[in-house]
């Protein structure tokens, strides 16, 4: 007879172990939901360390943003699970435009929508309508890094979220340095700073309702939100169902994002769009991989 033994289940040597034996609990636990890609882990780490490397450098240039991060990659990022969201949101639009900058259709724009810049000071037959689009497309510029990679913009970030991060951020810097009084009441005017400065900026969510309420006065706003689905032009349709819905622009990018074809039209109900307008934004969205659906209980896309 084969001897008994009572099962204490396996040591737990390293961090890591424990962490891969907590992620294959995860999914034997739900094995036919969708899980992150490769693609998808890159694309939101990345994300979060040039929003981090970004708050670090507002805080004090003198952090040692390379062991920051090291040590937060180690050990774990304290504000991961309010950062998730922000970071995900981020990193699915980008997968969403650039799946779309390879096959979207040519159609001729506008003028605004053609100019790679704000309007030089004697461009004076540029239009409100011109100058609104072109400042949603600079707020849009904010929002990647020198190289053309995605990022979250400090003015585009939720404010408790921000505050979150500074926190966090500050607590590592004085733990490195001995808790250091001084060091510690200048981290704590710097939070305060980066705070009251967030709330003066102006990001991607204001463009977006400045171009709304303009497009609203000329009676344009319908033919414009068509026009941008014709196009791909998935930022300028964001932008928009954003503010006519008054919801921030990274929550309905994540929206439109995850939503079944049959909950498109009352997300954009506001634009007042007919249903042949919507079919491009159905078919781009049908042919973005590993898309999760909101509606999806067994979840979408290809497992990690």
């Amino acid at each position: 007879m084969a001897e008994s033994f009572p099962s204490t289940g396996p040591d737990l040597p390293s961090p890591t172990l424990s962490a891969r034996l907590r992620e294959l609990a995860a999914y034997l636990a739900a094995p036919t939901a969708g899980h992150l890609t490769e693609e998808q882990r890159a694309l939101s780490l990345g994300i979060a360390r040039r929003l981090v490397t970004t708050l670090a450098a507002e805080l004090d240039v003198g952090i040692d943003v390379t062991a920051l991060w090291d040590d937060w990659l180690a050990g774990g990022i304290p504000s991961a699970e309010r950062l998730a969201p922000a970071c995900f949101a981020r990193g699915e639009e980008h997968r969403w435009r650039q799946q779309s900058a390879q096959s979207a259709p040519t159609v001729s724009p506008g003028t605004a929508e053609t100019a790679d810049g704000p309007p030089a000071a004697g461009e004076s037959e540029l239009s409100d309508t011109d100058r609104a689009f072109l400042a949603l497309r600079i707020a849009d510029r904010r929002r990647f890094d020198a190289l053309g990679n995605p990022a979250i913009a400090v003015a585009d970030l939720d404010p408790d979220l921000l505050r979150a991060l500074l926190l966090d951020i500050a607590a590592w810097w004085l733990a490195r340095d001995k808790g250091d009084g001084n060091r510690a009441a200048a981290l704590g005017d710097a939070v305060r700073t980066t705070g009251e400065a967030q709330q003066s900026a102006t990001g991607i969510d204001a463009e977006a309702k400045a171009y709304h309420a303009t497009l609203i006065a000329n009676g344009d706003l319908s033919a414009v939100a068509a026009g941008a689905i014709a196009r791909h032009d998935w930022t300028t349709l964001v932008a928009l169902a954003a503010a006519a819905g008054k919801r921030r622009y990274a929550d309905m990018a994540l929206a439109l994002i995850t939503a079944e074809a049959a909950a498109l039209p009352v997300l954009l109900a506001p634009l007042r769009l007919d249903s042949a307008a919507l079919a491009p934004l159905e078919a781009s969205l049908a042919m973005l991989p590993a898309r999760a659906l909101a509606g999806d209980d067994a979840g979408s896309g290809a497992t990690a």
